[in-house]
């Protein structure tokens, strides 16, 4: 199997099990023979065509003479991934796109298609500068839809919150290749020993925007082999992600609650935040998670994890007001991580971000019991959307005795918005190029 050949079977298997990033990961473990530059090929493939896939179908639907959703599955995805090359890798030649794209539907059965699959790339490559696109000034939802490969629905409703300009710069970001960040793991060595580190495994780093304490990395395909991961110098972590526990602001000595932990990211921050001195409690519902957060903290050598394993939603009376810092980032629809997992985009319903709001609501409901009075709850998610955010916010204020508070202090440069001093930040995928991210901070009465 060649690397169009792999690229076209994890398309499909993306529409038939979801879980992208999974199913590609999978894929490439499967295929040891394929050498590093193969896999990065694939990767890119899989993930453009994704991040680009209303686009893409857009076009083809302009120059074929079968409507997109009467084309054979298989023999539609590789023209997927062959127009991806076409618009976006130039440094594909357009000839060996459309041979090797006639070459697989061919390999796979469909003789007879080989002559529509050449003509139908054939025509795009001549006419690639010249299709026409819906107008922006008719038909703005549209066009960005079309442009930025969104659903309707979702364009929609995030110009409910958000600017038009402001939907387009967040469209655009999410177009773009992922920054991988390392959190430093300061119980072991320090921002300069961990550059130092990764430079002797030949890999790249920079300080993250978000400030210090945290790198983006490059030069990753293997990271997870080099000494330094293996010696527990750090571990993967978003920047926005790492600003939700630096607002939570852990202390030396304290009991903090994780209530949704896995992988174990924003425990294993706290602890080094906290000396590796004090307790985390760090849950999740799932049993093989927890495997997860249990290995990772052993690797980083911390000691002051506890996991459990125990539903968030459900409240835990033996642990009430037991807990110095809550740190609640909630299952969400997941609209802040699309340069990671593009096919999020095209799951998620308004019918889905209604439930969802609906379980973060019974999540805070327990979650705050374990408070002290004068603790901090910090509620984070990964996602864009009023309905996960900024409405649960309010709603918790009303509901609960607690207070917001002013984080302009724990805020970094670049995210000097005017809802910091009222305790919560929107971050946009835009603002340091990270996830997309919310988080608010709450002190109980």
């Amino acid at each position: 199997m060649n690397e169009r050949e792999l690229s076209a079977a994890v398309v499909a298997d993306v529409f038939d099990k979801g879980f992208g990033n999974i199913v590609l990961k999978d894929a490439l473990c499967r295929h040891k023979e394929m050498s590093r530059v193969q896999k990065a090929f694939v990767t890119e493939v899989v993930n453009g065509t994704f991040r680009n896939l209303i686009r893409i179908d857009y076009v083809i639907g302009r120059f074929s003479t079968v409507k997109v959703k009467k084309i054979r599955p298989y023999v539609l995805n590789v023209l997927r991934i062959s127009v991806y090359q076409l618009m976006f890798m130039d440094r594909v030649p357009d000839s060996a796109v459309c041979n090797e794209a006639v070459k697989l539907v061919k390999k796979k059965g469909f003789t007879n298609l080989g002559g529509f699959v050449n003509g139908v790339l054939r025509n795009i490559a001549r006419n690639i500068n010249k299709i026409p696109y819906p107008d922006e000034k008719k038909e703005p939802v549209r066009y960005l839809s079309v442009m930025y490969s969104y659903p309707s629905e979702i364009i929609e409703y995030w110009l409910e919150t958000f600017s038009y300009d402001e939907v387009c710069k967040m469209c655009a970001e999410n177009l773009k290749t992922p920054k991988v960040s390392a959190a430093v793991n300061t119980l072991k060595t320090d921002e300069k020993g961990l550059i130092k580190a990764l430079k002797e495994d030949n890999i790249g780093s920079v300080r993250a925007k978000i400030g210090e304490g945290i790198l983006n990395v490059s030069k990753t395909s293997d990271i997870s082999e080099s000494a330094a991961f293996k010696q527990g110098f750090f571990h993967i972590m978003d920047q926005s992600a790492y600003l939700c526990v630096k607002l939570l602001n852990p202390q030396k000595g304290e009991r903090v609650l994780d209530v949704c932990a896995a992988p174990g990211g924003k425990s294993f921050l706290a602890a080094y935040l906290m000396e590796n001195e004090g307790e985390i409690v760090s849950r999740d519902i799932y049993k093989h998670k927890l495997r997860l957060v249990q290995n990772g903290a052993k690797r980083l050598g911390i000691d002051i994890i506890k996991p459990e394993l125990f539903d968030a939603s459900r409240f835990k009376p033996e642990d009430k007001e037991a807990f110095d810092r809550v740190i609640v980032d909630a299952p969400c629809s997941g609209l802040g991580l699309l340069k990671k997992k593009p096919d999020i985009k095209y799951n998620k319903t308004l019918e889905d971000i209604e439930a969802l709001a609906e379980l973060q609501k019974k999540i805070l409901t327990a979650a705050q019991e374990y408070v002290k009075p004068g603790g901090v709850l910090v509620y984070s998610t990964c996602t864009v959307s009023k309905k996960e955010n900024e409405d649960i916010r309010d709603w918790f204020l009303k509901e609960f005795d607690f207070d917001c508070c002013d984080i302009s202090s724990l805020v970094p440069d670049g995210g000097e918005t005017p809802t910091i001093k009222e305790g919560y930040i929107n971050i946009t995928p835009y603002m340091w190029g990270g996830d997309g991210f919310f988080a608010a901070k709450f002190i109980k009465r």
